[in-house]
């Protein structure tokens, strides 16, 4: 299949969260590899925080879909009306989506945000490629800014003054270095407090990305080991460290 047809494929989240896209590593397999490779490839289980970061991330830049969503006016997601009306499923509380009203306005209505993702030259949810490491890797730009060359990825936080810390806890320095190869522009980060509305922008610096890098070259090694060294028994893996 010719990359042009892959990445069509891909810009459908069935295909590139399921079956097709698995055939490429992407930095959400990051931390499973370099924590416990045997869980790779497991379902990881929803929660209200994911479900939160969609719903924002849907609401900026895919609004036509936030139909999908199902939203539920429950004080919590332990009352009867919420368990009787979600059937089971993890869905939002009207009080979140408010919450997450309220954090798009206030990016939309930032000038510098705005002028970022707003342009008649950005484009969303954009799927790339890339052989990083001797390995398949993909990626999806929440925004790429052609004209600032630019690729933007929008996050939420319980708090901005320590973004820069859960920076690399969440291996956000792993998935710039991986985006930056992906499509060849600067990678940056619109931040928004969930508490408080307050928005950061934050660049990456080159010792980030040297970060980043060194989690994927380690991350490919555990791959090549794990998964395709045929020589190698990953049921007889074991952890062997001096304390």
């Amino acid at each position: 299949m010719s990359k042009k047809n892959i990445l069509k494929k891909l810009t459908n989240d069935n295909d590139y969260y399921g079956v097709f896209g698995k055939q490429f590593l992407s930095n959400s397999d990051i931390g499973t590899l370099l924590s416990n490779p045997l869980g790779l490839g497991s379902e990881v289980k929803s929660s209200p925080a994911i479900i939160i970061g969609r719903y924002f991330h849907t609401a900026l830049l895919e609004p036509e879909k936030l139909k999908d969503f199902k939203v539920i006016a429950a004080a919590t997601r332990n009352t009867k009306v919420y368990k009787e009306q979600s059937e089971g499923e993890l869905c939002l509380l009207q009080s979140e989506v408010e919450m997450v009203e309220s954090m798009t306005a206030k990016i939309l209505n930032t000038q510098m945000c705005a002028d970022l993702i707003n342009k008649k030259n950005c484009e969303y949810e954009v799927p790339m490629i890339t052989e990083l490491y001797n390995n398949k890797w993909k990626g999806k730009a929440d925004v790429v800014n052609h004209e600032e060359e630019l690729v933007i990825d929008l996050k939420t936080t319980a708090d901005i003054n320590k973004f820069r810390t859960s920076a690399f806890r969440y291996n956000y320095d792993s998935q710039a270095y991986i985006y930056n190869k992906l499509f060849g522009y600067d990678f940056i980060f619109i931040v928004i407090d969930k508490n408080t509305n307050q928005i950061g922008l934050f660049e990456c610096s080159e010792e980030f990305l040297r970060s980043g890098e060194r989690k994927v070259e380690k991350a490919s090694e555990v791959y090549n080991l794990f998964f395709k060294d045929k020589d190698f028994d990953p049921s007889q893996y074991f952890i062997n460290e001096t304390l």
